[in-house]
């Protein structure tokens, strides 16, 4: 899914409709919503430096392991942005990441990869559901929470790592296709539960999901649109690799 896609669903209401930044910060959904998103997304770049760091004692060269060290920096660079929107709001990034650590961990403790290749498809895919995942909801906020939600979502050449890697393995050994096929749709099934579990407890960040204005409830039918075309960019980043989705 590109930046450009369309966000939010029919009648989303952006919410630079409704008043300006401080405005919005002012209504207590929308700012528990942005406290959320940032929350959430805060501590996925951490995990995610902590992960690419972790995964380099599997690259199988020099080249490659340099390569995850410097898209771990990128990743904690990422976090570090991040900390310093929610503090500029007055927010603790520690109090903003806590409601997600467990979600996040067990996603993380249900796939664990068991060697180089399946760590590849596991960041390709499973980064990129969950920043698709945050894009449906950065078009819905204010510009200066949304740039910067955008910035960290910025492609940093992870992508294109890991799909020439994930092909050159194949090629080596097409024999691993089927395996990592499974294993791309295990990957999927768990993020979309774990999301699913994060929104049905954070109901100011399910209400701006669907593009509802603050304190108008939300549509859960919307909500499953927006896991739909989830689900579709996720089809297209497995054909990306070369894998039936």
């Amino acid at each position: 899914m590109s930046e450009e896609h369309a966000i939010g669903g029919p009648g989303a209401i952006a919410p630079t409709e409704h008043g300006s930044a401080a405005d919005l910060l002012a209504d207590p959904t929308y700012r528990d919503a942005v406290t959320d998103l940032l929350g959430v997304l805060a501590y996925a770049e951490l995990v995610a430096f902590e992960r690419l760091a972790y995964d380099a004692r599997m690259a199988p060269t020099l080249e490659d392991k340099a390569a995850l060290a410097g898209l771990a920096t990128t990743e904690f660079a990422h976090y570090q942005l991040l900390e310093r929107h929610l503090v500029g709001m007055g927010v603790s990034v520690e109090k903003a990441m806590a409601p997600f650590v467990v979600p996040l961990e067990a996603f993380h403790a249900q796939t664990a990869p068991s060697d180089w290749a399946e760590s590849l498809v596991k960041a390709y895919v499973g980064d990129g559901i969950a920043a698709d995942f945050y894009r449906e909801v950065a078009q819905l906020l204010d510009p200066a929470a949304r740039a910067v939600v955008l910035e960290v979502l910025a492609d940093t050449g992870h992508a294109e790592f890991a799909v020439e890697r994930v092909r050159q393995a194949i090629d080596a050994d097409p024999t691993i296709a089927g395996r990592l096929a499974l294993w791309g749709r295990r990957i999927v099934g768990e993020a979309l539960a774990q999301a699913q579990a994060v929104c049905s407890e954070r109901d100011a960040l399910v209400t701006l999901l669907v593009g509802g204005v603050p304190g108008t409830g939300a549509d859960l039918v919307e909500l499953m649109r927006t896991f739909n075309r989830i689900t579709d960019a996720h089809m297209t980043r497995m054909a990306a690799l070369g894998l039936s989705a």
